[in-house]
């Protein structure tokens, strides 16, 4: 218990394997049991989780410590990670708990929690539950009789949100007449996101929404969006959409096959919102991994651009701070704050759907607005994230590119925060150039830390 325990996006690892063992589940589930326990009504925890083998073994161990603690669980089964939130604020259940390692391979998972408000907790409160953990501070409460918790499990949470997300588009528009190829990652959205593209008019061709508990992510979804783009050619469809494992985030593809990431949903998007005066403050929030084409395009369009570091949680907190609508990564999450309280890859699509319907424009064409600096990413397997400053040598060339790409790009190394990768990101205009930067780095860093 002296390793900490969350990490940028709640805790995730191997299950089965510290941290994403059944006693540690169980301890946060009587964690979180003891710290959403605001006042003297029968306090109801939501459980949600997506198709992960391992999900029933953490299921259980989780609300069997919340009953534990004399909280009530509600057991929706898989459901996307945006529809826990939902669901909390819809039950108006106290918290929200996720299972879901997102895009990670199938042996892993993860653990989210959400407030009442259906929002990611912040560090402090995810710190007050790791204190109660590791001091034993409530290991001697036990209710008893009457005041144990029950589960119940919740049928219609599906249909719910079916309806929610729908509701993020206009009434009275319609996808009628697009074709649209739908691939959900044999992950949590295997059966909500063909109903809601279908159930708004659409044409779909569905592929990867048979989960068997290990396929989740596997050559499909949002990290191998290939499969898609050829499908969308091949069945000459207007658009392809392409969830992860856990639906919070989405890729798109046009009609031409090309893919569409997150950079380019926030241009297309944020020029609409721009031009119906429904931008707030004419402010957009992106992450250090945002393209700089996209910064340019915003500076050039009169729309003030915030970077944070990686994580929709620290994006939708500036956002917050600030009072933007929108927001989002580059990977795909992206959020409407409009519509939901966090990355919600549906209401994504749906939303540039609702562009491309609007203005009766094919998504190649809305595309155009950006000019996309080319952008290397090389992951790097670390044995330990020790700090780069302190490695001389990384420090040395670290400084070198710096001063060689100053104002014509940039470069961002950092550490994965749920995964032991340094990820090394230079952009520029020169592809040869940043390539060659970017995979010499790399070889530094894994001679020195690999």
């Amino acid at each position: 218990m002296k390793k900490k325990l969350f990490g940028t996006d709640g805790v995730r690892g191997v299950a089965n394997l510290h941290p994403m063992t059944v006693e540690i589940a169980m301890k946060l589930g009587r964690a979180a049991g003891y710290i959403f326990r605001d006042g003297k009504h029968r306090h109801r925890i939501v459980i949600g989780k997506d198709t992960r083998i391992s999900g029933y073994m953490l299921e259980c161990a989780l609300a069997s410590g919340i009953c534990s603690m004399g909280v009530d669980v509600l057991l929706v089964g898989p459901i996307p990670t945006p529809g826990i939130a939902f669901i909390t604020r819809s039950l108006r259940a106290d918290a929200g708990i996720v299972l879901s390692a997102s895009h990670n391979p199938f042996q892993d998972n993860g653990i989210k929690f959400f407030s009442s408000t259906g929002h990611k907790l912040p560090d402090w409160q995810e710190a007050e539950m790791e204190k109660l953990i590791t001091s034993g501070k409530i290991d001697n409460y036990r209710p008893t009789a009457t005041e144990v918790g029950k589960a119940y499990r919740i049928d219609d949470a599906l249909g719910r949100y079916v309806e929610f997300a729908k509701n993020s588009f206009p009434k009275g528009m319609t996808l009628d007449g697009m074709r649209i190829v739908v691939d959900c990652a044999n992950g949590a959205a295997y059966r909500v996101a063909p109903e809601v593209y279908q159930e708004l008019g659409a044409e779909i061709i569905v592929i990867n929404n048979k989960p068997d508990g290990i396929n989740i992510n596997e050559g499909a979804g949002a990290l191998h969006p290939e499969n898609m783009a050829k499908l969308v050619k091949k069945h000459k469809a207007h658009v392809g959409i392409a969830h992860d494992g856990d639906a919070d985030r989405v890729i798109l593809c046009d009609e031409k096959g090309n893919v569409v990431d997150g950079d380019y949903i926030m241009a297309i998007s944020a020029l609409d919102m721009l031009k119906q005066g429904n931008l707030k403050n004419e402010t957009v929030v992106g992450t250090v991994m945002t393209n700089m084409g996209l910064e340019v395009l915003f500076n050039e369009s009169g729309i003030k651009f915030l970077r944070t570091p990686v994580g929709d949680r620290y994006v939708l907190e500036e956002m917050a701070d600030v009072g933007a609508n929108l927001g989002g990564e580059q990977s795909g999450h992206v959020i409407f704050s409009d519509h939901t309280t966090t990355g919600d890859g549906i209401i994504t699509a749906l939303q540039v759907l609702r562009v491309m319907r609007a203005t009766r424009k094919k998504l190649s064409k809305l595309c155009e607005v950006m000019e996309r600096y080319p952008q290397v990413l090389v992951n790097v397997k670390v044995k330990n994230k020790k700090a780069f400053n302190t490695i001389p040598e990384v420090k040395k060339e670290l400084t070198r590119i710096e001063k060689l790409m100053a104002g014509k790009g940039r470069v961002l190394l950092r550490y994965s925060g749920t995964e032991p990768i340094a990820r090394v990101m230079i952009e520029g205009k020169s592809k040869k150039i940043i390539d060659s930067l970017a995979h010499g780095l790399a070889r530094l860093i894994k001679k020195k830390l690999g």
